[in-house]
């Protein structure tokens, strides 16, 4: 894919956000399964950093090696057609600059999109100033713009899963966040963990920008999330999860019974096979 054909599909990526219908992203986290996904009939993937980080050999947060990252991303990318967003947590550096090279790399390895989350994993509170944050935003977009790619930003902040500050001081610094990270070159805002409906409604009525909200079991449904003006909903962690479950399920069955009545796939070889050969035909 030459740059001129992923600026095209990163404003393929960019249309998608104007829904209804809502932009719903399955989170993928290999080759196949972003194959499984588009052959759902989805139209976009975003990868998920604890998947990508643990079928590298890695915990969830920012562990694994970044150049393991960008490879697994370009996996990715090589084995579908449709736009991929990647999530690069806070974007693998110290610093707005280290920021910068790391839009380049993912930009190299096919990504028309990517998270950047405000969350620190040590500190009180462990969240990023909103100066800070937003100035690594802007210097995502200022690399995204160098490299003639642009690239859509989901703007992550974590008040609503660290639970920072009371209920209506965090509801008032996300809208003063998300105005800030909008205009310092975000393209949507991600509140992770906010989980109250009436509380997205607010928040899409306060920014007037595409929201993203990740989904799980007791969520709103997508006509409910499209009601509220919620434009994009992810799984996040939740599908991997799911697929490893399923692995501890049977072995454990297997262990404990010495019996082979968990191993009983629910998909052949023949599928999986042709699932990358169509990938290969891509």
């Amino acid at each position: 894919m030459n740059q001129a054909e992923q600026a095209v599909k990163a404003e393929l990526f960019r249309a998608l956000h104007s829904g209804p219908p809502l932009l719903l992203l399955p989170n993928a986290w290999d080759a196949i399964s972003a194959r499984i996904i588009v052959a759902a009939g989805f139209h976009a993937i975003a990868t998920t950093s604890g998947g990508v980080a643990w079928a590298l050999g890695y915990a969830d947060g920012e562990a694994a090696p970044w150049d393991e990252v960008v490879a697994a991303t370009a996996r990715i990318t090589r084995a579908v057609a449709v736009p991929v967003t990647a999530d690069i947590e806070s974007g693998y550096g110290a610093t707005p600059e280290a920021v910068s090279r790391s839009i380049g790399d993912i930009i190299g390895a096919g990504a028309v999109g990517v998270n950047l989350e405000d969350g620190l994993r040590t500190g009180t509170p462990p969240i990023r100033s909103l100066d800070d944050a937003a100035s690594r935003i802007r210097a995502a977009r200022d690399a995204a713009r160098a490299a003639g790619v642009p690239i859509v930003i989901n703007a992550r902040t974590d008040l609503y899963i660290k639970n920072i500050g009371d209920e209506g001081s965090r509801f008032d610094d996300a809208v003063a966040r998300g105005r800030a990270y909008l205009a310092a070159g975000a393209d949507c805002f991600y509140p992770i963990g906010l989980r109250d409906p009436a509380t997205m409604g607010r928040l899409v009525a306060a920014l007037d920008a595409p929201i993203n909200i990740n989904v799980r079991a007791a969520s709103p449904s997508v006509a409910e999330l499209e009601a509220l003006g919620v434009k994009r909903a992810s799984t996040a962690t939740a599908i991997p999860l799911m697929a490893m479950g399923l692995v501890r399920q049977a072995v454990e069955q297997l262990h404990a019974t010495r019996r082979f009545d968990a191993v009983s796939p629910a998909m052949t070889h023949p599928e999986a096979q042709q699932l990358l050969a169509a990938a290969e035909e891509g």
